[in-house]
């Protein structure tokens, strides 16, 4: 398959499990969230652990539930940073009710001032997945520069969230796409290092 028709059938694929991500109504997205805040991990959080999650927005299901539940058991927060074009995410330091900043993209994130962690597990939004643990986010490649930076630096859990209704059948995955770990939506856990 040509890069070309690879990116086309991204874009598509990107744009339909959107629109179904968009559809849901605000009831079902809160009772998804809740339901993967109140559903045992497949992966251990030891206390201090450093959780990256993100800050939900164009219909993204809320980390912040599970952020919450994970945060009272001992965990430390954190959130991305977009640090520019083609370059890894960085991460800050926040916990809840710490001031975010809205960022060239729109996006809110930590102030410049928040101290820069190594996240130990990164809750990863996507736009799509499939049941190998290929996702595809919105084209930036931000998340697969920052897990293979990440990685070669230390063992770091992917874990990407997301609604059932974004599950396709498969990712045209590139040699560039960085796999994730597990997938966690309201219906299911899918576990990826077992492969």
């Amino acid at each position: 398959m040509t890069e070309v028709s690879e990116d086309l059938s991204k874009s598509g694929l990107r744009t339909a499990a959107l629109a179904r991500r968009l559809a849901l109504s605000d009831e079902a997205r809160a009772a998804a969230a809740a339901t993967i805040a109140g559903r045992a991990l497949p992966f251990a959080v030891p206390e201090g652990a450093i959780v990256a999650g993100y800050v939900p927005f164009r219909g993204e299901i809320d980390p912040f539930p599970l952020m919450r539940v994970l945060s009272a058991r001992g965990a430390l927060l954190a959130l991305p940073v977009v640090t520019g074009q083609g370059r890894p995410l960085a991460f800050r330091s926040w916990s809840e009710g710490e001031a975010l900043q809205r960022s060239v993209l729109g996006i809110l994130e930590p102030p410049s001032g928040a101290p820069e962690v190594v996240p130990d597990i990164v809750l990863a939004p996507l736009a799509a997945f499939d049941a190998l643990g290929h996702r595809i986010g919105y084209g930036a490649g931000h998340y697969d520069r920052t897990l293979e930076a990440l990685r070669g630096a230390k063992p770091v859990i992917a874990a990407g969230l997301a609604f059932a209704v974004q599950q396709i059948a498969a990712v045209p995955a590139a040699a560039h796409d960085v796999a994730l770990d597990y997938v966690i939506t309201e219906r299911e856990t899918l576990n990826f290092r077992s492969r």
